[in-house]
């Protein structure tokens, strides 16, 4: 999916979105903040369980699948928030530029606890991560590559707490 495209056309962005409500993928739940705040609490357990494999390097490719599942419960929570469930990821990352962000045209109205396009293109990369790590026999992850991303999700987590106040 073309994050860019996604940021620069509108009418794109709401036909995606319209497509997944129609198939039932975005679903309208109401208020439960209950499950907002599980979303965020199993993101916090989730990279409890990355701090403490964190120096096991054998398993960098479970590092990236924990951090991957870390950021995406973050973003669950911020879907639910506005009253919404996702049974699927592209439809999560959809609701989060439609909801959270600002379009080009939007743009003198950024503010600072908005999603940013860096925070999609973190989604992104570590979604495709996420998936070779899964399903590649190879682990192709380094060190770097696990730390690069620890601080990302952790201030993703940190936003999505703030988001949801």
């Amino acid at each position: 999916m073309n994050i860019d495209k996604l940021f620069e056309d509108k009418k794109l962005l709401e036909e995606k979105y319209t497509f997944f409500l129609k198939k039932g993928l975005l679903v309208n739940i109401g208020n439960n903040e209950d499950l907002v705040v599980a979303h965020l609490e199993k993101a916090k357990h989730n990279m409890l369980f990355f701090e403490k494999n964190i120096d096991d390097l054998q398993f960098n490719d479970w590092l990236i699948v924990t951090l991957y599942y870390a950021l995406y419960h973050a973003v669950l929570a911020l879907i639910v928030k506005k009253g919404y469930s996702s049974k699927n990821h592209t439809a999560s990352l959809v609701f989060l530029i439609k909801n959270y962000s600002q379009l080009k045209e939007d743009i003198f109205l950024v503010h600072e606890l908005s999603i940013k396009k860096e925070d999609v293109e973190l989604y992104t990369k570590l979604k495709e991560d996420r998936h070779k790590a899964s399903y590649e026999s190879k682990v192709n992850f380094t060190s770097k590559n696990i730390h690069d991303y620890k601080q990302k999700v952790k201030d993703f987590i940190q936003k999505a707490e703030e988001l949801v106040q």
